[in-house]
């Protein structure tokens, strides 16, 4: 049996709605389906607006650059998530400035962001809803630096679309939300990303600059990027907003079989499960767990290395990024640090079926010790 890590969830209504742009001749970055699907993923996200860009690394680099950060400015971002995050700061020639995460979410540690915050030159936060799950967003936005530095927000929602806090869906607390639509995530356009706020001046902005701050034909009043989405693209996107509930709730019922069939394990100290905090909504991009050597019996990559044997596609948790070469920074992270090298995702696609799920969770039971 070969399992792998992901598949996207694509039906009739996605490839109705490409052969329609194809026969129309709307391939390129003009056509209807771009307008529609940012509406109705906004929509979805409970904001007014959505940008679409061609990856979800160019919807971070362009939030950040439609909201003024620069050279000399400073943005927070949390140590273990994607690579993406620091290098979108690092595009606008602004620095990332690491903060460990939490222990039980995963999501960036709100209580040691004060002590990384410089007055004259923070200017931002990018909370990231690491493999699905929510940060502390009120925190976020209500702790007393944030009021008092005027901090912008980015929510990195690149891994969560659907996930709440507190009720209100990922992308409505930040000053903008970015989300990738990568082949692995939750809905997908194959590669492509989104932006979605309630401003309609950074909309407005964003829209701009995706399409080189072109003013009219050739005519350009600052640097801009070529960051569109292409209709074929938004086609598909379109056509999996419709499903996005649905592939949620498959996702959430993958992630209650895991827990349920992991719980001894879990019980015996040998795994953590994937957490889901009281005020959150994880949409559980790929579920994951955290190997505990001493008591599994084999390390993470040992465990990895097994399950390939048997068929089943497992991937690390993301590096530490402050422990990067090009990101070298002496401080430590520690928790960022035991996760990275505990956690390991597993298959996670909506079409999971019982017979495979059982044979994820009964290989992972037969390595334990």
């Amino acid at each position: 049996m070969k399992i792998p890590i992901a598949k996207p969830y694509l039906g009739q209504k996605e490839l109705s709605n490409v052969i329609e742009a194809v026969v129309d001749g709307w391939i390129s970055s003009k056509g209807k389906f771009i307008e529609e699907f940012e509406q109705k993923f906004a929509d979805y996200c409970g904001v007014k607006y959505g940008v679409a860009t061609n990856s979800g690394t160019a919807a971070l680099h362009l939030a950040l650059t439609a909201l003024g950060i620069g050279p000399g400015d400073e943005v927070v971002v949390p140590a273990l998530t994607y690579i993406a995050t620091a290098d979108a700061v690092t595009y606008t020639g602004a620095k990332p400035v690491f903060v460990d995460v939490d222990e039980y979410h995963w999501g960036i540690d709100t209580l040691k962001i004060q002590e990384k915050i410089t007055s004259l030159k923070t200017k931002a936060i990018i909370p990231v809803y690491l493999y699905g799950h929510p940060p502390e967003m009120v925190a976020i936005r209500n702790l007393k630096f944030a009021s008092d530095y005027s901090l912008k927000v980015i929510e990195d929602a690149a891994e969560a679309h659907g996930a709440e806090f507190n009720g209100y869906r990922a992308g409505h607390f930040g000053d903008i939300g970015c989300f990738s639509f990568y082949g692995n995530k939750i809905i997908t356009t194959g590669e492509g990303g989104m932006c979605v706020t309630d401003g309609a001046r950074l909309a407005d902005e964003m829209r701009h600059l995706r399409n080189a701050a072109m003013v009219r034909p050739y005519i350009h009043n600052k640097v801009g990027f070529n960051y569109n989405m292409t209709n074929l693209q938004a086609a598909i996107g379109s056509a999996q907003v419709d499903k996005l509930d649905e592939i949620i709730e498959k996702k959430r019922w993958i992630a209650s079989w895991y827990a349920d069939a992991l719980k001894p394990l879990a019980d015996k100290g040998q795994i953590t499960l994937h957490p889901e905090a009281g005020w959150a909504k994880c949409v559980y991009w790929l579920y994951s767990i955290l190997i505990k050597e001493t008591a599994f019996g084999m390390s993470r990559d040992q465990v990895m290395e097994a399950l390939a044997e048997k068929g089943i596609e497992t991937r690390p948790f993301f590096s530490v990024i402050p422990y990067l070469p090009h990101y070298h920074d002496v401080k430590t992270y520690p928790v960022a640090e035991r996760l990275s090298n505990e956690g390991m995702n597993l298959p996670s696609y909506p079409q999971m079926t019982v017979g495979e799920l059982e044979y994820v969770t009964n290989a992972i039971k037969e390595l334990a010790k």
